[in-house]
């Protein structure tokens, strides 16, 4: 870069700090003046700032997008009246379940704070494993996304069917992987910077711990429950989480090799406590310069940032249905009717329940959600309805404990072939249509079903929270008796 370049370039970054900074509240400008002072004294010194690298973890969500307009701000204002500022590598986990519009969010977002262009910032994503320059038009690879179905499944199954439905835990193990790995990657980073709030950052702890335990690693030894002890336990867990799954089986390896340090030097910069502005406060940031485009009702309602809102929905149906005995409209209802409570108890505005009442409160139209989430499921997740409502039983592990009542209640035409459904997960010989119709309902090859029927089920107490019989519960005017006759066929 040619110096009249470097200074062209200045020149536009101090403009894109200018406008930045146009959005910003008093309150906003004076917490953005302390994350600064809090950045310093972590490298050592503002003589030592421009060694000092940071990562950000960008999801495309709206916390994370504002999260690093923050970063970007105390970028470049440090340059503007230092000779060096901190370096910045924003990463993201590619991932089956992730939509177009979170793509798009991420793509718009790096644009609007001139990222991609930054020799100080490192815009970067990881798929299947592999880390590779930041594209938001490149589909996550076939490899990818098929490593990305079995380790769902296999996570998944690991649960007790009695249990909480916690069917998408693989996220939080992946996660926790992805941080430990790209901490280290290309001469690694010196700190994680976060806005996750001290309950954010328990439930994803909690959820690596659970999903470490499902993955056959061991119960965290360390009482803490924030990021503080994250990079510990993610060093505790090794770099292969999924190392019991696949033992004599072919998994990708984290790669570049060579690029990656043997030790890692990352610590925790904990900025929650900064964000002074209210959530309403932050739209024109984030909408009018960042040209975030929210989808406002999944942002309240979702349960979890692995699966979206009408997946999760289609799966309390399946629930439901399938499980308790029930109508899929009645599954949900019921979701939505807990969910409804949690966003008044919270007082958040009236119109989000309006929005969910108006999404899901039509019987006429539950039929096509159904089906449309049920095509949701099969292209983003690669699952088809036999194989979710297979997970919902997880009929194989602990030697098949709860595959005669799978079958009983799902596929009453296989009872026969029980025998030869153990003898399969055994590894001992069976009927070649037998193999075909596990691997078909599961979703998973006979091999994977074994080293399954292997474990036992990784169970956890009842999360307390609104119940069914709560008389805050309000029943939403949802006519279950509209269930369409055979709805409890598979389809297998």
């Amino acid at each position: 870069m040619t110096h009249t370049h470097e200074q062209a370039m200045n020149y536009v970054y101090q403009q894109v700090l200018q406008r930045l900074l146009s959005f910003f509240s008093r309150a906003e400008r004076t917490a953005l003046q302390l994350m600064i002072q809090r950045l310093v004294v972590a490298a050592g010194g503002i003589e030592r700032i421009g060694e000092y690298k940071v990562l950000a973890i960008q999801s495309g969500a709206r916390d994370s997008c504002y999260t690093l307009a923050l970063l970007r701000a105390a970028q470049l204002s440090i340059a503007g009246r230092a000779p060096a500022t901190f370096k910045l590598r924003v990463a993201t986990l590619r991932t089956n379940g992730a939509s177009s519009t979170a793509l798009e969010n991420i793509h718009r977002s790096f644009s609007a704070l001139f990222l991609y262009d930054d020799p100080r910032v490192e815009v970067v994503m990881v798929d299947n494993r592999e880390v590779l320059p930041f594209n938001h038009l490149a589909s996550v690879s076939e490899a990818g996304r098929e490593s990305n179905r079995l380790n769902l499944l296999m996570v998944g199954h690991r649960r007790a069917w009695t249990g909480p439905l916690d069917l998408w835990d693989d996220g939080y193990l992946a996660t926790g992987e992805f941080y430990g790995q790209i901490s280290r990657w290309d001469r690694g980073v010196d700190a994680l910077v976060s806005s996750d709030t001290p309950r954010q950052q328990k439930q994803f702890m909690d959820g690596l711990d659970r999903a470490a335990q499902k993955a056959g690693l061991k119960a965290s030894s360390y009482p803490e429950s924030g990021y503080e002890e994250l990079f510990a336990r993610v060093d505790e867990l090794g770099g292969d989480c999924y190392r019991e799954f696949y033992a004599g089986h072919g998994h990708a390896q984290w790669r570049p090799a060579e690029c990656f340090e043997a030790c890692r030097r990352t610590t925790f910069i904990d900025i929650h406590d900064m964000l002074v502005s209210n959530l309403e406060d932050r739209w024109p940031l984030l909408t009018d310069f960042l040209g975030f485009q929210p989808d406002e009702l999944a942002v309240q309602l979702s349960d979890n940032e692995f699966v979206s809102l009408s997946i999760f929905a289609h799966v309390r149906g399946l629930e439901a249905c399938y499980v308790h005995g029930r109508t899929y409209e009645a599954g949900v209802a019921e979701y939505v009717q807990r969910t409804l409570v949690m966003m008044r108890r919270k007082q958040l505005p009236e119109r989000f329940c309006e929005q969910a009442l108006e999404k899901f409160s039509n019987p006429t139209t539950m039929s096509d959600q159904r089906a449309r989430a049920s095509t949701e499921a099969q292209k983003n997740l690669g699952l088809s309805e036999a194989q979710l409502v297979c997970l919902l039983f997880a009929p194989f592990v602990e030697n098949g404990a709860s595959l005669e009542r799978f079958l009983r209640q799902c596929h009453p035409g296989m009872l026969v072939a029980l025998p030869d459904l153990h003898r399969a997960m055994q590894g001992k010989p069976a009927p070649e249509q037998v193999l075909q119709w596990m691997a078909d309902v599961s979703g998973l090859p006979v091999t994977l079903i074994g080293t399954l029927y292997r474990m036992g089920p990784v169970a956890r107490g009842e999360v307390p929270g609104p119940q069914v019989g709560d008389t805050q519960v309000q029943a939403l005017d949802i006519d279950a008796s509209t269930a369409a006759s055979g709805e409890r066929s598979t389809g297998h």
